[in-house]
């Protein structure tokens, strides 16, 4: 596998294993309450993630098709230090999210399987990537801007470290 493709799962791999960390850290019973009336739940927030995972996953879909018509990707040099996904984490700036990733209907019993079977999706895409030249291709983020593919990979990992991190926040506050 191509060393940007296989850095980038092994980042995505870990920051789930953080999601998971924080979301398993609450309480069974727990994990349907909302801290606070306006803020979600645990399993919102794991929910919402897949949410968003859904979407990025046909995005990259598209984004791998249109880079299967440029050259091969000839650069080997670490994708996760050029970009820095973890100033994505970082949670000093809040930031709305559509109502298209709003969480619905969450069950707290089934979410984290939901969010395995979505990052499986995920990861399966990912490696079709496998050799192309991810960064000559792009798309808008409606908060950060254009990202190439490699940065929407990426993201992926950042979205779900920033949420692990709303996990923790929220259960130091309770």
């Amino acid at each position: 596998m191509h060393p940007r493709i296989a850095e980038l799962l092994d980042y995505i791999d870990r920051q789930a294993d953080v999601l998971r960390t924080e979301f398993e850290s609450i309480p069974r019973e727990r994990r349907g309450d909302r801290p606070s009336p306006a803020r979600w739940s645990p399993a919102e927030v794991v929910q919402h993630v897949v949410s968003v995972e859904r979407r990025i996953t046909a995005l990259l879909r598209r984004l791998i098709a249109e880079a299967r018509g440029h050259e091969p990707e000839t650069e080997t040099s670490s994708i996760v230090a050029i970009l820095q996904p973890d100033r994505a984490a970082i949670r000093t700036r809040r930031i709305l999210t559509s109502e298209a990733s709003q969480p619905r209907d969450t069950d707290p019993a089934r979410v984290w399987s939901e969010f395995e079977s979505t990052r499986g999706a995920l990861k399966d895409v990912v490696a079709t990537a496998d050799g192309l030249a991810m960064a000559k291709v792009s798309a808008p983020h409606p908060a950060l801007g254009p990202l190439d593919g490699y940065g929407w990979i990426a993201f992926t990992g950042a979205h779900a470290a920033r949420h692990a991190a709303q996990i923790k926040e929220d259960a130091a506050r309770a």
